[in-house]
């Protein structure tokens, strides 16, 4: 296996991104602030090798990201069997590509300016059979740090065979870098529906509204105040928190407007825009004791995630979008986390709900 490597990029604008090849995961990225001066805005473990085991922290998941149920999925009436590497009892299912996704793989790595600003682009070869996975799939991540204020990943995948993909980031975010918990934060997010869960998080097959629960932030609330109410709102509860898939609101195919994120105290905002029909919103649940890059360790909700991405179980669920690749078929999904000042919104259309992309 080849060793890791660390890569770093730079805007002239003031971001910064450290990636190591290990899983893609991104150590670090810092943002300007409302100061001038750079800002980090994701939580990090002092090494990568770290992150695996501490929620998959900021790393390059597949290839299917999210809970498969039941140890496999039917694909062509051949049944394909998967490792169960989460849950217990009858919730055992399998977590973000199985024992070793692609958090794990050591990704060639190669550094590029692209039109938008300094690239870095992760390609690997999950071989057929690796995890339980049908067919050979040539996987291409590239990140990209625009001149604009911007992370955008663009994943690219092709098979040899049909198969099921689904690839996503699972960035921790922290609008305040880790000073603090991300309780006082702002979050909004444009989805009208959600993937119901039972016990073990495992999708029901229903998507029902969100309407009158406490998964409806289309109005934006502080995330301290939604999670005040676990213990009496069913889907917080079986989760701990918000851990759910929301069904996005979109007119049309391409880039929209996913999720809306600010810090009031750093003064940093973020809007996530993706082309996938789903967004995983994960408040850090299990985040408690997790090794800080500072020092220390971190709290319960000291972050949240947004995994853009297609439904989980999706293989098993026939009313969900489909997951299956088929060979001459290209993969292709590209999210945008887009930075600025809180008090500004998107540069170019004034306001958090925008749906530009940029």
């Amino acid at each position: 296996m080849n060793k890791p490597s660390m890569h770093v990029l730079r805007t002239r604008s003031g971001l910064s991104l450290g990636a190591s090849s290990l899983g893609g995961i991104v150590t670090s990225l810092r943002v300007p602030g409302p100061d001038g001066r750079p800002h980090e805005v994701l939580l990090a473990c002092p090494k990568p090798e770290m992150h695996h085991d501490n929620g998959y922290m900021n790393a390059i998941i597949g290839r299917v990201g999210n809970r498969i149920s039941g140890g496999g999925f039917e694909l062509d009436g051949v049944r394909h069997a998967l490792a169960l590497n989460s849950g217990t009892g009858r919730t055992k299912c399998t977590l973000h590509g199985g024992e070793r996704g692609f958090d794990r793989k050591v990704w060639d790595v190669r550094e590029y300016a692209a039109p938008e600003g300094p690239a870095l682009e992760f390609t690997t070869l999950s071989p057929d059979g690796e995890e339980g996975f049908p067919g050979n799939l040539f996987v291409r991540v590239v990140y990209t740090l625009c001149e604009s204020g911007a992370w955008r990943i663009d994943y690219l995948a092709q098979t040899d065979a049909p198969t099921v993909v689904n690839l996503t980031q699972h960035a921790y975010f922290n609008l305040s870098g880790g000073e603090r918990d991300a309780k006082g934060h702002a979050i909004m997010v444009n989805a009208s529906r959600f993937t119901e869960v039972g016990p073990g998080l495992i999708p029901t097959g229903r998507s029902p509204s969100v309407e009158g629960t406490a998964l409806d932030l289309r109005a934006g609330a502080t995330l301290g105040d939604v999670l005040k109410k676990t213990r009496k709102d069913p889907n917080l509860k079986v989760a701990g928190g918000i851990d759910h898939n929301y069904v996005l609101d979109r007119e049309a195919p391409g880039l929209a407007f996913a999720a809306y994120f600010a810090d009031p105290v750093s003064g940093i905002d973020m809007e996530v825009h993706t082309t996938e029909p789903g967004v995983q919103v994960y408040t850090g649940n299990f985040l408690a004791g997790a090794p800080a890059r500072g020092g220390g360790t971190y709290s319960k909700h000291h972050a949240v995630c947004f995994e853009t991405q297609h439904f989980p179980d999706s293989p098993n669920q026939a009313g969900f979008p489909s997951i299956r690749l088929e060979p001459g078929e290209t993969y292709r999904s590209t999210t945008v986390y887009k930075f600025g000042l809180a008090d500004s919104g998107c540069d170019c259309c004034g306001g958090g709900g925008c749906d530009c992309g940029k």
